[in-house]
């Protein structure tokens, strides 16, 4: 008998077929572009294997895109128009100028998740104490304002019991006397 999975397990498991079927696309996406001697870039890889962007720039495939590009780049390899010497220049300083940004964003973020995180911490403490506090009081007033309301209902419910009682005896007494034929006492 085979053990029963947790729904977070058979996520993860769908999410590795999924990333594994992927990776695969790409990596024959790949091996097209180099037999149809077409530029191999992560733009075209990930437009032609339909996939994010994000996935030809992991670990894993970003190598084999290099792999692809080098193997290009060697004589005989090249696609079928050669790039001029001033645009693979041009093109090698906007890869400098994009891997130098990217650090420079990745360096941001991780300094706005530290911000945010300290901002967190310096005012959670204190004022969550305080509310949490508020609310209590809030609520153990609200228990007591419920069973007071609660026996002012029961003393009402009672009183209206007694008088509905009082009010069955008035009428029996007026019947009675109307039978009778007595004026009431005045």
């Amino acid at each position: 008998m085979s053990q029963s999975r947790t729904p977070a397990e058979v996520l993860r498991q769908a999410r590795q077929r999924d990333s594994r079927a992927k990776r695969g696309k790409v990596l024959a996406v790949i091996e097209e572009l180099l037999e149809a001697n077409e530029p191999v870039t992560p733009t075209t890889v990930a437009r032609a294997a339909g996939v994010s962007s994000w996935l030809v720039y992991a670990d894993g495939v970003r190598e084999h895109i290099e792999v692809a590009r080098k193997r290009q780049a060697q004589p005989g390899t090249a696609p079928g128009r050669a790039a001029p010497a001033g645009l693979r220049i041009e093109m090698g300083l906007v890869r400098e100028e994009n891997s130098r940004l990217r650090q420079e964003c990745t360096r941001l973020k991780v300094a706005l998740q530290r911000n945010l995180g300290q901002e967190l911490d310096r005012l959670g403490t204190a004022d969550l104490t305080t509310r949490v506090d508020e609310l209590v009081g809030d609520n153990q007033q609200l228990n007591r304002d419920l069973i007071q309301s609660r026996e002012r209902v029961r003393d009402l419910e009672a009183q209206l019991a007694e008088t509905q009682d009082d009010l069955v005896a008035v009428r029996g007494s007026l019947r009675k006397m109307i039978k009778e034929g007595r004026q009431p006492a005045q």
